[in-house]
């Protein structure tokens, strides 16, 4: 997103009075010269002044703020809620008002009374682990454990307490040792083999490697000082704004500035801290994950295993310390622990690369039409809407995404495509003006979307040329991961009614823009620069609406066409985000609808036909069952001989559920030409876009939609 050069302007101007007013305010309070004590103030000052004069809502500093805030640290500070007592919070209960008054005040004491009764729990639970574990434990017993923290309360006492790591200790150990005997037996063979049975050997290994693995997490949390719980602490603060506003610590801006920078050495992965958890965010397009195909965005990374070394927990563990982790040299091996949405847990083994973000490049191919001899549609497919922005600002000539598809489309044209899909699945964006730019493509002049930022200013964003490319009957093929710019750009087309959005559910609803504030840039002109470096601000500034009026945010795109959704059993998307803006309306801005805009509601009721007769989409909808099943069943038996009987039915139907994949939805970004062709031939979702492309076809026979002239100049 690019800003007025006034508005930097503005933005400088209110940063460096922030500076003055604390470099005043500071010395007149004759702090103490401890320079982490001065860092931490000024830090906070500085957060303080940004979220509050630039941030979109203008959310003053309250009470509300303060709640909001007290709960976000406390889900990170302890999640799972295997270390802090009931009367523990309650301490802690007393700063969920006073966080804005500290701020104000330049006081906090919240991290420092967090991270000292942590460190009191953690300790308490340290001493308590090799007797837990030294006990025999009884796995022919019939109890469960709660697998999910929100159902549960935090223990009562000390005793409770041991209680539950008892239960914790005895899962894991569970768990360690039916991997171990599949290992051994083969996966699905354990169950008619082992019921009743216990192998003394494989047992007293599970018991080391959970001891170890244990010992090793305590020890991780031990290490951690105040200034990582303070660090928590203000993007905490600054979350209780919206989700996608944060904190960058020195560190963590270290990590972003290497992923935008779109070159790394690892597994190709955009991940998140998510209430104590490490959660995938994306899979970048052409990386050693995507050629994999197995890790997906919504995972949760449990453990991280170097080569064949036991692997690491990273549980409650701050998310530079799992990037690290994760991250290694070209051609070593990774092992990822991940627990998939429907509660399975699989390890994952990458081979870590150069992961350029910019190989996931647009990408195209022709499918036949069926039943006609010698036509053809067209397929491209959009993983992001890339673009170098440092190689623009030198001049030179950089890639970037609307002149691959340009070019794509082009070629597609001069093949005689009689239609088009066009795939933006799981493309969480980009690029807005090449959002605006690819809409330009397909539409004639006009406005695409409507940006707008904290002042309440709305400034309409258009398509300036009035050529084509492709000008044909248009299927945009879309699902829950599509999000930002790809919302722009299906917003626009729907609005238009220059095409037929298709996809299984709405899309991901992410309507906001953020800029990055960088904290040590003040400190240069004055005598603080020592107490550099402050990290950087990620700030949500401007806010998308579609030129009809309504917001993207939280509500997104919903496709004309709804298909059974395979992943509808997931709770993702914007609108199951804490604290998230909401959805809202502008003005509508004028705009001329396409010449042929379709009769979306026929070809809803021909598709839905399709769908119920066709019973092609029946395994999804079975599968999806089975997951939203699994997902709510949080309860996990102690018990082996029923561990090991589903273990095996989990096995039989994960490799059901596999091949269902295959034929479903694939990984699409490692295949091109002939190998696109057959990929996107297996894919569901694509061939039921080409059926909504003949029902098109056919409802626009009356009208002059032939491609002669739909090459332009562009």
């Amino acid at each position: 997103m690019k800003y007025k050069k006034s508005w930097f302007c503005l933005l400088a101007a209110v940063l460096l009075f922030a500076v003055t007013m604390s470099w005043s305010g500071l010395a007149s309070q004759q702090i103490s010269p401890d320079a982490g004590h001065l860092r931490g103030k000024l830090l906070t000052h500085l957060i303080r002044q940004q979220m509050t004069v630039n941030h979109f809502s203008h959310k003053p500093l309250d009470d509300k703020i303060s709640q909001a805030a007290f709960d976000l640290y406390i889900q990170q500070l302890d999640f799972q809620k295997r270390f802090l007592l009931e009367s523990d919070i309650q301490q802690l209960s007393l700063y969920r008002n006073r966080i804005d008054d500290d701020i104000v005040r330049g006081n906090l004491e919240l991290h420092k009374t967090g991270a000292r009764l942590l460190r009191i729990r953690v300790n308490f639970v340290m001493n308590m682990i090799d007797d837990l574990l030294n006990k025999k434990f009884d796995f022919n017993k019939k109890d469960q454990i709660e697998t999910d923290p929100e159902k549960i309360d935090y223990a009562k006492n000390s005793v409770d307490l041991k209680r539950r790591w008892e239960k914790i200790l005895k899962y894991q150990v569970l768990m360690r040792y039916v991997q171990f005997l599949e290992e051994r037996t083969g996966s699905g063979k354990n169950t008619a083999a082992n019921e009743g049975k216990v192998d003394k050997i494989l047992l007293n290994e599970a018991v080391q490697k959970v001891r170890r693995s244990t010992h090793h997490l305590l020890g991780r949390l031990l290490e951690e000082t105040e200034q990582d719980h303070f660090e928590r602490f203000l993007n905490a603060y600054v979350r209780a704004y919206d989700p996608h506003s944060a904190y960058l610590a020195p560190d963590a801006l270290e990590d972003f500035e290497i992923y935008m920078k779109g070159s790394l050495e690892g597994i190709g992965a955009t991940l998140r801290e998510d209430d104590g958890f490490i959660r995938v965010v994306e899979i970048i397009p052409g990386s050693p994950a995507a050629r994999q195909g197995q890790l997906a965005a919504e995972d949760i990374i449990l453990k991280v295993g170097e080569g064949d070394r036991e692997p690491v927990d990273v549980t409650e563990t701050r998310l530079r310390d799992a990037v690290r982790l994760i991250r290694g040299k070209k051609g070593t091996v990774v092992r990822l622990t991940v627990r998939k949405p429907t509660g399975r847990e699989q390890i994952i083994r990458l081979v870590r690369d150069v992961v350029e973000i910019e190989e996931g490049f647009a990408k195209s191919t022709t499918l036949p039409v069926p039943g006609k001899t010698g036509k053809h549609y067209g397929y491209l497919r959009i993983p992001s809407f890339y673009r170098d922005f440092s190689e623009t600002r030198d001049g030179q000539s950089a890639r970037n995404v609307t002149d691959d598809v340009r070019r794509e489309l082009q070629l597609l044209v001069k093949k005689g495509i009689d239609g088009l899909v066009l795939d933006l699945r799981d493309n969480g964006g980009g690029s807005l003006s090449d959002a605006i730019d690819i809409a330009g493509l397909f539409i004639p002049k006009g406005p695409v979307v409507q940006v707008k930022d904290s002042e309440g200013e709305v400034r309409v964003y258009e398509d300036e040329d009035p050529g084509i490319v492709y000008g044909g009957p248009l299927v945009v093929l879309v699902n829950r991961f599509s999000a930002s710019a790809s919302e722009i750009l299906a917003g626009a087309i729907q609005d238009y009614g220059r095409g037929v959005i298709v996809g299984g559910g709405g899309t991901h609803g992410k309507g906001t823009v953020q800029a990055i504030f960088d904290m040590d840039q003040p400190l240069a002109y004055g005598p603080l620069q020592k107490l550099a470096p402050l990290g950087a601000l990620k700030v949500t500034v401007q806010k998308f609406y579609r030129i009809s009026g309504g917001s993207t945010q939280v509500k997104g795109v919903v496709p004309d066409i709804q298909l059974p959704d395979r992943l509808a059993f997931l709770e993702t998307g914007e609108k199951f985000i804490e604290y998230a803006l909401p959805w809202d309306t502008t003005r509508r801005v004028s705009f001329k609808r396409w010449a042929q805009a379709p009769e979306v509601a026929t070809l809803r009721h021909l598709s839905a036909q399709r769908v119920e007769k066709g019973h092609r989409f029946d395994a999804v909808v079975a599968e999806t069952r089975r997951n939203a099943q699994r997902s709510r069943a949080t309860l996990r038996s102690l018990n082996l001989n029923s561990v090991l009987r589903e273990r095996t039915a989990l096995q039989e139907r994960g490799l059901e559920a596999e091949t269902a994949d295959h034929e479903v939805e694939a990984p699409l970004e490692h295949f091109s030409g002939k190998h696109l062709e057959e990929k996107v031939a297996q894919d569901l979702y694509v061939q039921e876009s080409i059926a909504v492309l003949g029902d098109l076809r056919n409802q626009l026979a009356g009208h002059d939609c032939t491609l002669a002239g739909a090459l332009s100049s562009r």
